[in-house]
């Protein structure tokens, strides 16, 4: 009994025997024809047996006229289909041709198909041409397909054709002996754009080796078992119409480890011959019916990937002009919003704070961990903490402007921050009270850190735009920074540009003002100021003590001012109204100014010596206070707590996230604050939209106005292109050629890495201005963050890397064509977004610039370890060859070989003699392990790194960078 597994050639088991695809014979399908033709079916003659092999080189196999082949079955003229189809017709059941006919809807008019169209089930017999295959096998490789389209029509189903519709059967002949043999179904014909060609698609391919065949096992090192028998998947067989010449024609075996091997086009296949007996009426109905279909949109289809990018783009686009017309109705109500056409006031507010202190950890490694954790309750133990400040009180009404004054670690500048509501880092006690509902406070550092490129007039707006509440109209915010710049006596240098060390600009006594007015267009309630005068000459300070004498004294808008003083002149000491003198965080003295503070500790018995200068006789005081003065205040200051010696007690412990969102609220002496503008919600004065419209109109000036950063860029980006493109200069397709393309890939990879090194710079140049803006709520942080995206990374990073990528393109002779010349862009802007994005989060994550720089150099040489150039990724140790997918260069240099091998190149070149000619696909995988189908993958896969680091920047932009003091 023989059953399917004993059937060769996918044969069909039939009781005790096989029914056998047409060309076989045998009880186990294992003969084929010798001779005869295809309709004498099991008839026909076979070939004798030599062990399991077939061999056709027997003098009886010639062919019959009319017919050609291996196995003669492909039929070249109508009149040997007639011949054939009426040799059989008085054998079986069938008695005539007119029989036949009449039982199948045909007639008996038949003739010989030779073009590549199948209409019923039609032979067809090819030379297999490839170099590398004939240098292994020299001899004659012969491949016969069956298709069968529609069993039912052809002259005798199951005779003249086998199998189901819509199947292919083929067998390969090396030197007349079978190797191996292939069937796969659910085929369907699609005619080309010229007449007679056509490309049959199928599914479930199969193939099974001939045991010890030439191919199969006879020459060990050639075995190709492996292989042939684990083919599956799809297949494509691709014909073009046949020569009028020679009535032959081109084909194409396509399958995905064939296309891998031999190359996209798959492997050819030349001389091959068609011949299918077919009733003539069969051609005429069934031509343009549904068993086929046109070829003409088949060109212009576009493939699942390329939809799916497509609608991922549009997707993005949709989402991105949402998000502007919503900002825009969020703008345009929030403009519309309750202003009125009020004058806008400010000021009227009084300070006071009470019983403050504040202590930092004695030394490292305690529980505290520098300060990021806090404790909420006095009761906690504060034993290894150093007193910063201790119990300091003070009040300052509307109109008065206070100097706090101290020698150098007196805690001035502790105090000052602590007033403005600074982010600090130790512990503090005690309380801050402005009374006024939301209290507008304005600080400025003693360091001016300015925007350089912009002029004097240009920062103020900025200021004005993002500081003055969204209602009021530009008009006023144009006419208040008028009116700073001429309080501030900048009107010479309105329209000069700020400067730096590297190019000069206005001088310090100006950037000092400018940085005061950058805080008065806010019009805040309460201006404090951390040694304003230090580092000017007496004329300059002067001036600034001037201003703020002026803003502190306006009729209209009495503004509470108060400023830490080093070393001030006698001038300078007289312009203020009250004195605070502190000495070693403590407070000697806080009250009015002038000769007051002298007659108080000429009283408690430190004489002062006429027409000395008072605030120096105060520092002196101050330096080295006699334990009298400390004795003197201890009552009055100092309540005697015997737990902490300071009043702690009972004290609630506040940290710096109390203080940063806003301060305690006192009687309500003024209600101005806010109020006037109608929003007085706490956060950003402007929509997101006004932050980010204004931070990239500021972005702009300064790309604009240093176009040398640019165009440095653009010219190493040229010159480096021409290098590359000159060092790979048309680059070859021999096997040394295709490591050199895939060198010139990789280079352009770590290329990108090691030049996206400078966004990280400019990220840390560009950090103290942001911190500076933050903690003054200019904006929020992703505001920033896309404003820098679009004028850092598009001009600087994606311009020039498409500048040097298609440069060295061209020059190098990379696939020739627009698609996969877009696809190689698409893949190193990713990269370029991908690094960049990188860079910022380093950047923004380490405050040492040189430990950012010195990883992100790191992290390039570790992506070239890991990216497959230099070692096969398949040839690394288990225990670390997880680190490649943590590699994004791996997935770049991976994709863009993808990329390169799948428009066709094939590799041409001799190694020992053996001609070869293999897809680059093939060498691809064998030195570098790349995946062949792995671009979608890998594009998906630098899209999602460049989404992480997004992702990661935003959060800590959000959380993590922020001014601490």
């Amino acid at each position: 009994m023989s059953n399917s597994s004993n059937c060769l050639n996918f044969g069909v088991a039939n009781g005790t025997s096989c029914a056998c695809p047409v060309g076989f014979g045998g009880p186990t399908c294992g003969q084929p024809a010798c001779g005869g033709n295809i309709f004498q079916g099991s008839s026909r003659p076979l070939a004798p047996i030599s062990g399991n092999l077939a061999n056709l080189s027997a003098a009886s196999c010639s062919c019959e006229d009319g017919w050609t082949g291996v196995g003669c079955n492909v039929c070249q003229t109508a009149k040997a289909c007639q011949a054939a189809f009426a040799s059989v017709s008085p054998q079986g059941s069938i008695s005539s041709s007119a029989d036949l006919g009449a039982s199948t809807g045909l007639n008996d008019t038949l003739t010989c198909n030779s073009q590549a169209t199948v209409y019923t089930a039609g032979e067809m017999s090819c030379q297999v041409n490839n170099p590398t295959l004939q240098a292994l096998y020299p001899l004659s490789s012969t491949l016969n397909v069956l298709r069968t389209l529609n069993n039912s029509l052809t002259p005798l189903p199951n005779t003249t054709g086998f199998g189901p519709n819509g199947s292919l059967y083929a067998q390969l002949f090396y030197d007349g002996e079978e190797q191996f043999y292939c069937t796969a179904n659910s085929c369907t014909q699609q005619e080309g754009s010229d007449s007679g060609s056509s490309d049959w698609t199928c599914q479930n391919l199969q193939c099974q080796c001939i045991a010890n065949s030439t191919f199969c096992g006879q020459v060990p090192a050639t075995d190709l078992s492996g292989v042939l028998n684990t083919l599956s998947g799809a297949l494509e067989v691709s014909c073009d119409a046949p020569s009028p010449q020679n009535n032959t024609a081109n084909c194409a075996f396509k399958q995905q480890v064939i296309n891998q091997v031999f190359g996209s086009a798959g492997l050819s296949l030349t001389g091959c011959t068609f011949g299918e007996c077919v009733a003539q009426d069969v051609i005429d109905t069934t031509s343009g019916n549904s068993t086929t279909s046109s070829d003409t949109s088949h060109g212009t289809s576009l493939s699942g990937g390329v939809i799916g990018g497509l609608a991922v783009v549009c997707s993005l686009i949709a989402l991105a002009l949402a998000f502007l017309l919503y900002g825009w109705l969020v703008q345009r109500r929030a403009r519309r919003s309750g202003y009125g056409g009020r004058p806008v006031s400010f000021g009227g507010v009084t300070a006071e704070w009470t019983n403050l202190s504040y202590f930092v950890p004695s030394t490292h490694g305690n529980t505290l961990f520098g300060g990021l954790r806090r404790r909420r309750h006095a009761s906690d133990d504060l034993s290894d903490h150093k007193v910063v400040l201790d119990d300091v009180s003070g009040r300052l009404e509307p109109g008065q402007m206070m100097a706090i004054l101290g020698p150098s670690g007196a805690g001035k500048t502790t105090l000052i921050e602590i007033l403005a509501g600074k982010n600090k880092t130790g512990r503090m006690a005690g309380s801050v009270t402005f009374h006024s509902r939301q209290p507008r406070v304005g600080f400025v550092s003693q360091q001016d850190v300015l925007p350089p490129t912009l002029t004097v007039y240009e920062a103020l707006l900025v200021a004005a735009e993002l500081r003055i509440p969204e209602n009021v109209p530009i008009t006023e915010k144009r006419a208040r920074v008028d009116d700073v710049i001429d309080k501030l006596g900048l009107t010479k240098v309105r329209d000069v540009r700020i400067g730096d060390g590297e190019k000069r600009g206005i001088s310090g006594g100006e950037m000092r003002r400018v940085s005061i007015g950058l805080e008065l267009v806010a019009l805040p309630d309460v201006l404090i100021l951390d040694e304003p005068t230090s580092g000017l000459d007496s004329v300059s300070a002067a001036k600034v003590t001037k201003v703020l004498h002026a803003v502190a004294h306006d009729e209209q808008n009495p503004t509470v001012v108060i400023a830490s003083v080093h070393q001030p002149s006698s001038q300078l000491y007289h312009s203020f109204d009250q004195v605070l003198l502190l000495s070693h965080g403590r407070a000697l003295y806080s009250g009015p100014g002038g000769f007051a503070p002298a007659t108080y500790f000429a009283y408690l018995g430190v004489p002062y010596l006429e027409g000395y200068n008072v605030a120096d006789y105060l520092l002196e005081i101050a330096s080295d206070p006699p334990v009298l003065i400390f004795q003197a205040i201890q009552p009055a200051l100092v309540p005697d707590t015997p737990e902490l010696g300071g009043g702690l007690s009972n004290e609630t412990l506040i940290n710096d996230s109390t203080l940063e969102k806003g301060y305690s609220a006192g009687s309500s002496v003024h209600q101005l604050a806010l109020g006037d503008f109608k929003d007085a919600r706490p956060g950003y004065a402007t929509t997101f939209l006004t932050q980010l419209e204004v931070l990239s109109g500021r972005e702009w000036k300064i790309l604009r106005r240093d176009l040398t950063l640019f165009f440095t860029h653009i010219a190493v980006a040229c010159v480096l292109g021409v290098f590359v493109g000159g060092l790979y200069f048309k680059t070859g397709i021999t096997i040394a050629g295709f490591q050199s393309r895939v060198g010139c890939l990789f280079f352009l990879g770590a290329l990108i890495a090691f030049s996206t090194l400078s966004a990280l710079y400019h990220i840390i140049e560009s950090r103290p201005l942001f911190l500076r803006e933050r903690s003054a709520r200019y904006y929020g942080p992703t505001a920033w963050l896309l404003s820098r995206f679009i004028f850092d990374v598009v001009p600087l990073r994606i311009i020039p890397t498409i500048v040097v990528s298609t440069i060295t393109y061209w020059m190098a002779g990379l696939a020739p064509d627009a698609t996969h010349f877009f696809k190689f862009l698409l893949i190193l802007v990713l990269y370029t977004l991908a690094m960049t994005l990188f860079n910022f989060l380093l950047a923004c994550w380490f405050n040492n610039g040189g430990v950012a720089i010195l990883l992100s150099a790191l992290t390039a040489l570790y992506q070239m370890t890991f990216a497959g150039f230099f070692v096969n990724l398949g040839n690394i140790p288990q225990a670390i060859r997880w680190l490649q997918w943590l590699c994004p260069l791996k997935f770049t240099l991976e994709a863009l070989s993808v990329n390169e091998v799948g428009s066709g190149l094939m590799i041409q070149d001799t190694l020992q003699g053996v001609p070869v000619d293999l897809s680059a696909s093939l060498v691809m995988d064998l030195l570098f392990d790349f995946g062949p189908g792995n671009y979608s993958r890998d594009v998906l896969v630098l899209f999602g790194f460049g989404v992480g680091f997004a992702v990661s920047v935003i959060l800590v932009v959000t959380f993590h960078l922020r001014e601490r003091r």
